[in-house]
């Protein structure tokens, strides 16, 4: 008598035929990917030129780096209720939805904002958008690591989402020489976005359930239970890398006051930072699949040299520390999210990435008044403790390890 399958429980090929499950999570990460490299070429192109805009418009620097800083800490601070709302209802693909529409809605917009407060509210809108639909990304994106590797997964979306971050700034540039003008760029951007929308629709009808990727079905509900100490050591060990990683615009200012480069040079060197970032988020993601959290400890150290190479170092110096900087940011993406796919069960994978997001994000603010306040009162002081303050990670990430380790996670 044949075998009838419960309609609950997820297509028998999927999970029992390997080949055909490992076709699926590479489909469904590409297809996530593409969505990515369309909403970075939307929010990165409009980032690259919402400070000019806001200050074309009357607003004050003051107001320009609330608006900026304000934005930031929100586009962080939301990810955890985000994550913890994914988590308890179930409904992923709901709140992604939401959350890639209201940020890909505000950008074209700001083509028609008449004053600043319109485009200041819009430009926070942007970034409250972002944080309800990072951690249901992620979250999608770790269903599949179990068929692909943690490191490979999260790093081929890291990639596109690069290429399209890579790409977004420098078609800004293009209509700006062509058009001169920073509404007819906004405008513009509603393709892409119009785009992410598209392929996100075609990326859930073609992957209604990503948790079918799993290799085994899923656990019972942990809900309520503690999250493992390894989870708060990592988490520790991250805010410190995020308290010594300079923002890109500090990065750009100093090339600016230093006459390093001129000011139409400075995107082609974001250009080149995203570009490395690309490649570098496939070469880590192959790594951390075969050595683990080691690569993360070889990542912090090669990283931790940006400051010095940015700031205290002449151009071709300055280069290679972009090409550091690069580096981080793709292991902050990729690899350093994957290690979370090992220390959390899946059914709370999108709140824990929206906590970890969370804690991150207030770091990396913490860390932004600090390296700016530095650059006004010494280089040399901006550069070493940059590097101490990331170095100072090693010692947890190594605790991490062994916790891990024990567990028989690492």
């Amino acid at each position: 008598m044949p075998t009838v399958q419960d309609p609950a429980d997820p297509p028998i090929p999927i999970r029992s035929h390997p080949v055909l499950a490992r076709r699926a999570a590479l489909r469904f990460v590409l297809l996530i990917g593409v969505v990515s490299a369309f909403s970075d070429m939307t929010h990165e192109g409009a980032r690259s030129i919402t400070s000019p805009f806001l200050g074309s418009l009357g607003a004050s620097g003051l107001v320009v780096s609330v608006v900026a800083g304000g934005g930031e800490l929100l586009g962080y601070g939301l990810r955890w209720f985000a994550g913890r709302a994914a988590d308890r209802t179930g409904r992923y693909w709901a709140i992604a939805f939401f959350g890639y529409t209201l940020q890909m809605a505000v950008v074209p917009l700001l083509a028609v904002s008449g004053n600043w407060p319109v485009a200041a509210a819009l430009i926070v809108t942007e970034r409250v958008g972002r944080a309800i639909r990072i951690p249901t990304r992620d979250a999608m994106t770790a269903h599949a690591a179990h068929r692909l590797g943690g490191g490979w997964a999260f790093g081929v979306r890291e990639a596109l989402d690069a290429g399209g971050a890579m790409v977004g700034p420098l078609v800004v540039s293009l209509v700006l020489w062509l058009h001169g003008s920073d509404r007819s760029a906004f405008a513009w951007l509603g393709i892409p976005a119009a785009l992410t929308l598209l392929s996100l629709v075609f990326t859930w009808r073609q992957f209604p359930n990503p948790a079918d990727l799993e290799s085994e079905a899923p656990a019972p509900p942990t809900d309520g239970a503690p999250r493992p100490p390894a989870f708060w050591l990592y988490l520790a060990a991250m805010g410190l890398i995020a308290v010594g990683y300079a923002d890109w615009p500090l990065i750009a200012l100093h090339f600016s006051e230093e006459r390093m480069v001129g000011s139409t040079v400075a995107p082609v060197l974001y250009a080149v930072a995203m570009a490395a970032e690309a490649v570098a988020a496939l070469v880590l993601g192959k790594a951390f699949d075969r050595v683990g959290l080691r690569s993360v400890l070889v990542v912090t150290v090669l990283t931790a040299a940006y400051a010095p190479l940015v700031f205290l170092g002449s151009l071709p110096l300055a280069v290679i520390g972009i090409l550091a900087w690069g580096l981080g940011m793709a292991a902050q993406e990729s690899i350093i999210k994957a290690v979370l796919t090992t220390i959390v069960p899946a059914d709370r994978r999108a709140s824990a990435f929206g906590l970890f997001d969370t804690g991150f994000g207030v770091a990396w603010f913490a860390g932004s008044i600090l390296l700016g306040v530095l650059y006004d009162t010494s280089l040399v002081a901006l550069a070493v403790i940059s590097a101490l303050v990331q170095l100072a990670a090693l010692p947890l990430l190594v605790l991490t390890r062994r916790r891990l380790a024990a567990a028989g996670n690492g």
